[in-house]
C-alpha cells in the first residue's frame, strides 16, 4: 500500500511499491558511459546531486522538463530519444 507524506512546504510525496514504477524507461546510463562520464562527473555538469543521476538511471525518479532538456542538450538528443514513456495497460 502506498503512503504519502507532506513536506513543510506542502509538498505531497508518494512512496510505496505502487509509486516506484515510474512508466518511463531512459537510456541515460548508457549515454553517459558512451561519453565515459562517471556518475558524478555528469552530476556536476548537470549541477545536481549524484544521487539525482543514480535515480534517473534506476527509473525510480523521473527528471523535471527543466533538468529533462539539460540532459538531451548534453548529449545532443531529443528528449523522447532518451526518456520513453512506457505505454499502459488499461484493463
Amino acid at each position: 500500500m502506498a503512503k504519502i507524506y507532506f513536506t513543510l512546504t506542502g509538498t505531497r510525496h508518494y512512496y510505496g511499491s505502487d509509486f516506484l514504477k515510474s512508466g518511463m524507461k531512459n537510456k541515460l546510463e548508457e549515454l553517459r558511459k558512451e561519453k565515459n562520464l562517471s556518475q558524478e562527473e555528469f552530476s556536476s555538469y548537470m549541477k545536481v546531486s549524484r544521487q539525482t543521476i543514480i535515480s534517473i538511471e534506476k527509473e525510480r525518479y523521473n527528471p523535471s522538463l527543466d533538468l529533462a532538456f539539460r540532459i538531451a542538450d548534453f548529449f545532443e538528443r531529443r528528449i523522447e530519444d532518451i526518456f520513453i514513456q512506457e505505454e499502459k495497460d488499461e484493463r
